[in-house]
């Protein structure tokens, strides 16, 4: 077998890119620039109205109308000058992430071609059917996406307890790509007394605990209502947008809660440290990259005992679980926070230390193995099934 090359050409299909911010987008991004480092030629299909170019990597729109339930997100089905830009490309590998409607297309287009494949499972999407009162497709979507995956010559999941759940429904081939951010980004500092005022409602004073993230049924913010704004002398800000904005600004009317919509870069790194703690209610996240984000500003997280977090907080070390199906803990465990100032300062310093072990660039190195690896396996079952065959 000829060696794998050294700047592989890579072809991304990805049902959500910018201007879309959310976890997977935030990888994606740091992704592309990695490759980009490295001299790897990329090109990016997914939906329509992001840039014509980002880290040096080629982005096409596919266009499709958007799912009727969550307009952020769109039905992508590709034409035909889809397969021709992929044909023309040549790509040595094609990583489908997320496959729902447009990922499938990849893996086809990777058959024709007979091109290796990599698929990133990042969404628990039978999870979220439930939110959205569909309940009953559950196990259709995971017979669905199950079938997808298994075409891959590897999977890749973002942690240990999703791995574990996938190969539990028969997903194979399943290794775990670790997930990091920029550490050089998102780092402690001053408090700018200016954003606190501004997150507190002009009470600078109280404990402020911040949550971050797209704003959906299934991350389940409303039982902040009833669990973070009653509590004396804290204020909660809620960052972000999504399906659910304009709901919760209706649930949360007349708390001491700010909504800010969307913040990044400079400004989302001050928010996290004009705050006391992160608080993180979803139970049905298969990593939550915010978390680590929050611990790099020196954050203490409290959070639901399930899921991707797991691999982030350990409970008592750098951050506090309360079980998720008892979400009135999570008022106990803020006002442990704000009575005990020692024990918060001691929390935000092991957040820390954890999060500056989680670097962006490791994570992504390991996922270019894993491309190189796929290419492998594909070439040597390629070779078996030719000698089987001749």
């Amino acid at each position: 077998m000829s060696p794998v090359p050294e700047r592989m050409r890579i072809a991304i299909f990805t049902e959500t890119f910018l201007p879309k911010i959310d976890g997977i987008v935030t990888i994606l991004c740091l992704l592309l620039q990695r490759l980009q480092e490295q001299g790897h030629r990329v090109i990016l299909f997914g939906p329509p109205g992001g840039p014509a170019e980002y880290a040096g990597a080629e982005i096409v729109g596919v266009g499709g109308p958007p799912v009727p339930f969550y307009p952020e997100l769109r039905i992508n089905i590709p034409r035909r000058f889809v397969w021709e830009r992929v044909k023309a490309f040549q790509p040595d590998l094609i990583h489908v992430v997320n496959p729902v409607v447009l990922g499938p297309f990849g893996l086809l287009f990777a058959r024709w071609l007979k091109t290796p494949t990599v698929a990133s499972f990042h969404t628990d999407l039978p999870r979220y059917v439930q939110y959205y009162g569909a309940g009953f497709v559950v196990p259709a979507v995971r017979s669905y996406l199950r079938t997808l995956h298994n075409q891959a010559n590897v999977n890749l999941c973002p942690s240990t307890a999703v791995r574990g759940e996938l190969q539990q429904h028969g997903f194979r081939r399943v290794r775990w790509w670790k997930r990091g951010i920029d550490t050089e980004l998102f780092t402690p500092g001053a408090v700018d007394a200016e954003v606190r005022n501004w997150l507190t409602d002009g009470h600078p004073a109280d404990f402020l605990v911040v949550n971050v993230g797209r704003q959906a049924p299934e991350k389940q913010l409303e039982v902040l209502r009833e669990t973070v704004s009653p509590l004396p002398g804290v204020r909660l800000a809620l960052i972000g947008d999504g399906p659910s904005h304009q709901h919760l600004r209706k649930v949360f009317a007349g708390t001491p809660t700010v909504m800010t919509g969307y913040l990044r870069g400079q400004a989302l790194v001050d928010a996290y440290r004009a705050a006391d703690a992160f608080i993180f209610p979803s139970t049905t996240e298969t990593f939550g990259l915010v978390a680590l984000e929050a611990m790099a500003c020196r954050l203490p997280v409290i959070a639901a005992r399930t899921g991707g977090v797991l691999d982030t907080v350990i409970d008592g070390y750098n951050g506090l679980f309360y079980d998720p199906s008892r979400p009135g803990e999570i008022g106990g465990l803020i006002e442990r926070l704000r009575d005990d100032p020692c024990l918060r300062d001691q929390l935000a310093e092991n957040a820390l230390s954890h999060a500056r072990s989680r670097s962006w660039r490791a994570t992504m190195d390991q996922l270019v193995d894993y491309y190189r690896a796929a290419i492998r396996v594909f070439r040597l079952t390629s070779s078996q099934l030719a000698d089987h065959t001749s």
